[in-house]
């Protein structure tokens, strides 16, 4: 006879994670209502592979600060935002993932008053989502059938932009949301600069430049 264990009683060690196939949408279901909101680890599932990980606390600070970076991008554009952290992302029945940090900008006005887990089925993606180190094909599969237009992963000191063109990612240069700035190469000189001089120093400097651009 098998032996049921509560998942709050599973503890993960920073950086690792559990992997589990053959779970139905509704297992997936069943397991975040179990795990409850308040937690450290965070999930993806996509096709019946369910994926809990922990991420490791040297990589918070990275994707909070390029989102303070876009934040600021966005405010020197006049455009308006909305940062929805690791919301749960799903639809129903196929894909759930939540990402370190997403922003809708461009679908701003559909999703706004929203509370609580977002179902693409009844509204947009967010335009952007940020990962730190996420190399889990779980987590790809999932904002792929999500549909998530463009995901930035940072690894280390250098940053990647995922395109999502025809149903699959194809790595850009450039960021659709950014056409302008040469994402790649200014993100991580400012996570470096903050991590040198603070974040809030880093973001006047940064403000102060795009003032003067």
């Amino acid at each position: 006879m098998g032996v049921a264990i509560p998942l709050q009683s599973i503890h993960l060690q920073e950086g690792s994670r559990v992997v589990i196939h053959s779970l139905t949408w509704q297992d997936c279901e069943n397991i975040l209502e179990e795990l409850g909101e308040d937690r450290h680890t965070r999930i993806a599932y996509c096709n019946g592979t369910f994926e809990i990980m922990s991420p490791l606390s040297k990589h918070e600070r990275p994707h909070r600060i390029a989102g303070d970076i876009v934040k600021a991008l966005l405010d020197a554009q006049g455009r308006d935002w909305e940062d929805f952290g690791s919301t749960t992302l799903k639809k129903s029945g196929s894909a759930g993932v939540e990402p370190d940090t997403c922003f809708y900008v461009n679908h701003l006005e559909q999703v706004r008053g929203c509370e609580g887990r977002i179902d693409v089925d009844l509204f947009p993606p967010p335009d952007l989502a940020i990962e730190s180190d996420v190399t889990s094909q779980t987590f790809i599969d999932a904002y792929k059938a999500i549909g998530v237009p463009e995901v930035w992963i940072l690894d280390g000191r250098s940053l990647r932009i995922f395109i999502l063109q025809e149903q699959d990612y194809v790595e850009s240069s450039r960021s659709q949301l950014f056409p302008d700035f040469d994402i790649p190469k200014l993100v991580p000189q400012l996570i470096q600069r903050a991590l040198e001089i603070g974040t809030s120093a880093m973001l006047r400097e940064f403000r102060q430049t795009l003032g003067n651009s």
